[in-house]
């Protein structure tokens, strides 16, 4: 009887093993495996519930008066957008105006002449000999540089790009930052920005990389691609980040600089400008009691 009783055990069991409820057929992988998945749902289930809702962020629109957010891990809007505004008004006050000869001593000037802009010079008109027929010619039109005043109109500005030398990565803010300091040349009525994309095309025929424009054939290369192009430069614009790192102890103060560096085309004298802003990272809030306090105490 007992003998009977276990293969009959035995034989419902190898049964249940391979029908469901339904009657259909199963094996033993496919029990193991709905077994697994039911595990793994459950521990699904109690983490959510451990966690909560981790996942879920909240937003809101800003007004125009709102403060920027100061990063707490790195430079954001709060120190990017006031570098900008300030190192560009700096270097565009101090520019020639396109309507003025303007001498500024050792810079846009050689040997106390008036800064000369490509597309801006003056035709005067004079006597001159024809070479191949001996003819003399009235009223012809001819060039004469660093004439003054130059001809009204804005002068054209050529913004090659931003070099970033910090020790941050720029990440979206790259393009954002290009993007505010070319409309904001474009904000006056003095100065004009070429294309980017018509700047970006002259550098691909030509061959040439932004750091090499300095170069007086390189230069001159560059420009007969963008007079192709009808488009004539006066100035090229480069701006360079750089930035300085003191620690003390747990906290950390970064010196963020904007540099901005006007080149002329035709001389190639430059003037630069730049504008800073100091941020202090720390891991507490006391931190910033601590280091730069009532006390003067930011001293090692």
């Amino acid at each position: 009887m007992d003998g009977t009783f276990q293969n009959e055990s035995a034989q419902n069991l190898s049964k249940s093993d391979e029908q469901n409820s339904l009657g259909e057929p199963i094996s033993r992988r496919g029990i193991l495996a709905a077994a697994m998945l039911r595990m793994t749902a459950g521990g699904a289930i109690v983490g959510f519930g451990t966690t909560g809702c981790a996942s879920r962020r909240y937003g809101h629109l800003l007004a125009s008066d709102d403060k920027d957010m100061v990063g707490s891990h790195e430079a954001g809007a709060a120190t990017w957008n006031p570098l900008v505004d300030e190192a560009v008004a700096k270097i565009l006050s101090r520019c020639p105006p396109p309507n003025e000869s303007v001498i500024f001593p050792g810079q846009f000037a050689a040997n106390g002449t008036p800064a000369q802009m490509a597309s801006h010079s003056q035709s005067a008109t004079e006597s001159m000999v024809d070479p191949a027929t001996g003819e003399t010619i009235i009223g012809s039109q001819v060039t004469m540089p660093g004439s003054a005043p130059l001809v009204q109109g804005p002068a054209k500005v050529c913004f090659i790009g931003i070099e970033n030398k910090s020790a941050e990565e720029l990440v979206d803010f790259k393009d954002q930052l290009y993007e505010r300091i070319d409309s904001q040349l474009n904000s006056g009525g003095s100065f004009r920005s070429i294309s980017r994309r018509m700047v970006d095309a002259a550098l691909v025929e030509t061959r040439l990389r932004p750091d090499s424009l300095f170069l007086p054939q390189n230069r001159g290369a560059f420009a007969a691609a963008l007079g192709r192009q009808g488009t004539p430069v006066d100035y090229l614009l480069y701006a360079t980040i750089t930035s300085g790192t003191t620690d003390r102890n747990k906290s950390t103060q970064r010196d963020y600089l904007l540099t901005l560096e006007m080149v002329n085309l035709e001389s190639g004298d430059y003037i630069k400008e730049s504008s800073k802003i100091r941020k202090g990272y720390h891991n507490t809030r006391a931190g910033k009691w601590w280091n730069f306090g009532m006390f003067d105490q930011a001293d090692g």
